[in-house]
């Protein structure tokens, strides 16, 4: 039985993803922050024997933890970061606290969850998924710190793609526009470009391409066809042509 471990688990991409395996026979080690959101997923049908734990991403001793106990009773094939968090707005209008907080969650955590599996995903010639953004192909207005952190992460993926490969691990990431889930649902009017782009992106969507990816290993993998072609293209578009569309997009 292949095995998966995600974080930010409860709700939204994570609980989709969950769903996605769980269908498919996947053992499950599921994380989140909350023991009440936790058994809620737990009593869904076909996640009643996941391994669940009560982790924030942030200790990374917590983590080391959670993913000893996981791998006590079998191997682990895929570690999925996916625990994220953002806040949309003007930069400066967003407290500085919030600012670190969606640091220390897409970055930091990134980075303790793939610390605390390497040595599990090692003895299994595993697969790191880390969950990236659009958002890191060019800096996204009113997502300034959330774009950041998805820059640190696309960075890690491909530093760390090249470096595990010698240790026989596969890194990669899913790069998603707009996902209609609770957390960006409580902050979408406050930009223009998330009104003018759209949210067309189901969690299912996402998570069924997560669960794509553990097939296909491909280092980045966009979602949507409009935002494929803008990757492929961006790379040839003068920043000052990239940064025109942004300021087309995001106007009040």
């Amino acid at each position: 039985m292949p095995s998966i471990f995600i974080t930010g688990a409860a709700s939204g991409i994570g609980l989709a993803t969950a769903r996605v395996f769980g269908r498919a026979g996947w053992r499950l080690g599921l994380a989140d922050l909350t023991q009440a959101g936790l058994d809620a997923v737990r009593r869904e049908s076909g996640l009643h024997d996941a391994h669940i734990y009560v982790v924030d991403v942030t200790d990374a001793n917590a983590m080391q933890i959670a993913l000893a106990d996981f791998c006590a009773s079998g191997r682990l094939d895929v570690m999925h970061n996916n625990a994220g968090i953002l806040s949309v707005g003007h930069f400066q209008e967003i407290p500085l606290k919030r600012h670190h907080q969606i640091i220390d969650i897409n970055v930091k955590g990134v980075i303790n969850g793939a610390y605390a599996a390497y040595p599990y995903l090692k003895a299994a010639r595993g697969l790191l998924i880390n969950m990236s953004s659009a958002s890191a192909i060019f800096g996204t207005p009113d997502f300034a710190s959330y774009s950041a952190s998805k820059f640190a992460v696309r960075g890690l993926t491909e530093a760390l793609a090249v470096e595990w490969a010698r240790e026989g691990i596969e890194v990669c990431d899913v790069m998603p526009p707009f996902v209609k889930t609770p957390m960006l649902t409580a902050e979408e009017k406050n930009s223009g470009i998330v009104s003018r782009l759209g949210v067309n992106l189901s969690p299912e969507d996402v998570a069924n391409e997560v669960f794509r990816v553990t097939t296909t290993r491909q280092l980045h993998n966009p979602l949507t066809l409009q935002f494929r072609a803008l990757s492929a293209v961006s790379k040839w578009i003068p920043d000052r042509v990239n940064q025109a569309i942004m300021k087309f997009l995001s106007r009040p």
